[in-house]
């Protein structure tokens, strides 16, 4: 991922230092672990953990020759030991093991880092979420479905139904997370034909990985589609939070604004633009996130017990997708916890429509009192197209008709059109999310 959308602390877990660095790690518990089996000497092991080492750039040099990361890796560290005068040991490391033993399951480690820091971020987004949403739990603001206006909500309400989704996102990557903390030193093709299973399961302890149950030479990548699928789901969240301040930003809706900050330009040619342009911004981030899960159901199927058809593609779309929603968390939670939010014009846009908004409650209420569900439609829809149309008042026009005082009073109709009627049941819904 390029560096513009990289956060330093998740662009380092996926850095090269931190690729061999796990890799080392996988090696030198799979060294002490066949130490304590017996397998391996263990002076041997010992030594391996004191002195191995390597250099990126001797790595990749290598590799230009042998046209082979593991081996160039192994390569590099075995000189690293005859460089500390302990060549003899470095005859264990790598011992019995296949080069997908160390890649899958150091990528487990990777993925395990990834998701530690998702987690935080998508924590910070989910307290400032319910922050917002007890903040504006009685902001008015209108309902609108195909984007026209329906009925009376408040803000605060879609403040929480966001806090809500996101509280599943964090439950869907504990557990996606879990299911990819999985390790596997089983051999060539997943037969421990040259270790056993204990050897593994001590590998993996070691490393606080848990076995898998079953492998090829590598592990099944239904795990690592699941993996993604989640994080998709992370930024569909963000997209929606962020497409909704777009909507509300726009100059006739001006209910919601993303932060401005002070010098900011938003135009080369008009100095009045305050454009959304971070929501904007996650909106398309979120595109490529959704496209990289295509790639991951794509690896799921290899060829025989193994090809390495995945590899390279999981050489981007890993690092990329968690780095990318690492990024999507931080824009969505600065732009969650600053958005500026016009009350007054969440007010003043759903009075707009003199009361409109209302002919559902006004519907029900002639029904109740007697008059015939269909003749009470086609009399309110009737003043509501004329008040749409003409761009009169509703209201006046219900209160001004005959055939309706013949079933509501004054009062009732009062009652019909009442904001707190509408939304006597918000405490409640929050109590449901927020219990």
């Amino acid at each position: 991922m390029i560096a513009r959308y990289t956060r330093p602390e998740m662009g380092r877990i996926w850095s090269d230092e931190n690729k061999y660095r796990q890799w080392l790690e996988v090696e030198l518990a799979a060294s002490e672990a066949l130490a304590e089996l017996g397998e391996v000497p263990r002076e041997a092991a010992a030594l391996l953990r004191a002195h191995a080492g390597f250099r990126v750039e001797r790595i990749l040099e290598i590799e230009r020759e042998v046209r082979h990361d593991v081996i160039a890796f192994t390569t590099a560290v075995a000189e690293t030991m005859a460089a500390a005068g302990h060549a003899e040991a470095s005859r264990w490391l790598h011992y019995g093991l296949t080069s997908n033993d160390v890649v899958d399951t150091a990528q487990a480690l990777q993925v395990k880092q990834a998701s530690t820091l998702l987690l935080e971020s998508l924590d910070r987004l989910t307290e400032s979420l319910k922050s917002r949403a007890m903040e504006h739990r009685h902001t008015i603001q209108v309902g609108r479905t195909h984007g026209v206006h329906a009925e009376p909500i408040t803000f605060g309400l879609k403040l929480a139904l966001w806090y809500d989704e996101a509280r599943r996102n964090q439950q869907r990557l504990q557990a996606a997370a879990e299911e990819m903390r999985v390790g596997k030193i089983s051999g060539a093709v997943g037969t421990f034909a040259h270790i056993g299973p204990e050897a593994e399961e001590r590998i993996c302890e070691k490393l606080g990985l848990r076995p898998a149950p079953v492998s090829s030479q590598v592990l099944s990548r239904d795990r690592h589609a699941n993996y993604l699928s989640v994080l998709a789901l992370i930024a569909a969240l963000c997209e929606k939070i962020a497409l909704e301040v777009r909507h509300c930003q726009r100059t006739e809706v001006r209910e919601l604004e993303e932060p401005f900050a002070a010098g900011q330009k938003g135009s080369s040619a008009m100095p009045h633009k305050r454009n959304p342009v971070t929501a904007e911004q996650i909106c398309g981030l979120a595109r490529v996130v959704r496209s990289n899960v295509q790639a991951a159901y794509e690896n799921i199927s290899l060829w025989h017990e193994r090809d390495i058809s995945h590899s390279s593609v999981e050489r981007v779309i890993l690092p990329d997708s968690t780095i990318l929603v690492d990024y999507l968390l931080a824009k969505t939670e600065w732009l969650v916890s600053g958005m500026l939010v016009n009350a007054e014009r969440m007010k003043r846009n759903l009075e707009s429509t003199r009361g409109l908004i209302f002919s559902g409650q006004l519907l029900l209420d002639l029904a109740a009192a007697g008059m015939l569900r269909e003749q009470a439609y086609r009399v309110v829809q009737a003043h509501a197209m004329k008040a749409w149309h003409e761009d009169g008042d509703f209201r006046a026009a219900i209160e001004a008709d005959p055939e309706i005082a013949r079933y509501l009073s004054r009062d009732q109709i009062a009652e019909a059109f009442s904001l707190e009627r509408q939304l006597r049941n918000v405490d409640k819904i929050f109590e449901r999310v927020f219990q």
